[in-house]
């Protein structure tokens, strides 16, 4: 490990100590400044020079100045002459802009991972991507990691029994999948249309949810309003008023809070993927995924498989 250094952004500081410190190593000297007028500026505070570099940054709000600041991270490794670059993004932010709606937009997830690599990238790590197409968008290694199995395992003791699994779209059936294979429950479906970016209505549930308590699962919590409907549409479907929600970004925007701050809502998991901003929210159960990154960078330093991880 001595041809290594793990360095840290602003983003999520505890998380990098974290991982360090299940690494035993010290996290890499560094910079961070802000000018007045917002421009960021990094410097390492020692060589890098012909070592691998893993650079810890979730790009969570606000999503562009920690973009800029991963951006200024790897330029700066670059140009030190790191002989390879790996970017561990946990949460990777414009994911769901991973295509056009109209043919006037621009594909932000694409634009994106073209200026990662620009800028000497070489890898990216991160953990539930919203769409694995947006791994087509880079011409780099990128290994998304799910949160999956540590979340069951947290989830476990929690659970009632006669409980479903829910996905809150089409789009996370297969995560939801996941779930009920490991915890050994039925997947509940929930059609969703998008009225704009951040509502959505529940036309329809597919699947009996009628008596079951509902594990629903997502990869993101932003503003917490498809989960609201979600909420809705299953006690309307006569659901016990028993849910417990794990999300593997907590994000909390806006009115997320108030929004998820309902009596049948028993627990909400998040993993601290984006640094929790909720930190007096008694039924937020904060899931680390420390472990799992630092599995992750020892596995690549060794040259072995990370398969088991996805």
């Amino acid at each position: 490990m001595d041809n290594f250094i793990l360095f840290a952004g602003t983003a999520n500081p505890d998380l990098a100590v974290a991982v360090a410190q299940k690494l035993d190593i010290p996290l890499g000297k560094s910079a961070v400044e802000r000018f007045p007028d917002g421009e960021v500026n990094v410097r390492l505070l020692e060589s890098v020079r012909q070592k691998s570099v893993f650079i810890l940054q979730s790009t969570a709000p606000p999503v562009n100045d920690h973009l800029v600041e991963l951006l200024a991270f790897a330029d700066a490794c670059r140009r030190s002459a790191a002989s390879r670059i790996t970017a561990i993004i946990p949460y990777f932010g414009y994911a769901r802009a991973d295509k056009r709606h109209g043919r006037r937009e621009p594909i932000t997830a694409s634009m994106v991972a073209e200026v990662l690599q620009a800028v000497g990238v070489n890898h990216v790590v991160t953990l539930d991507l919203h769409t694995l197409q947006i791994e087509g968008f880079f011409r780099i290694p990128v290994d998304s990691l799910t949160a999956v199995p540590i979340f069951c395992e947290a989830i476990r003791d929690y659970l009632p029994p006669n409980f479903v699994v829910v996905s809150p779209d089409t789009g996370r059936v297969q995560m939801a999948t996941q779930y009920a294979q490991k915890l050994d429950s039925s997947v509940v479906v929930l059609h969703k249309h998008r009225t704009s970016g951040t509502e959505t209505e529940v036309t329809r549930v597919v699947g009996d949810v009628k008596g079951c308590a509902c594990l629903i699962i997502d990869d993101m919590i932003s503003t917490g309003g498809t989960l609201a409907k979600s909420i809705e549409a299953l006690l309307k479907a006569e659901a016990r008023p028993e849910i417990i929600i794990a999300a593997t970004h907590g994000l909390f925007v806006k009115e997320a809070r108030a929004k998820l701050s309902h009596p049948s809502v028993k627990a909400i998991f998040v993993t601290d993927s984006v640094t929790p901003k909720e930190t007096d929210w008694q039924q937020l159960k904060i899931v680390s995924i420390a472990p799992l990154i630092a599995t992750t960078i020892q596995r690549f330093k060794t040259d072995s498989s990370i398969s088991d991880l996805f």
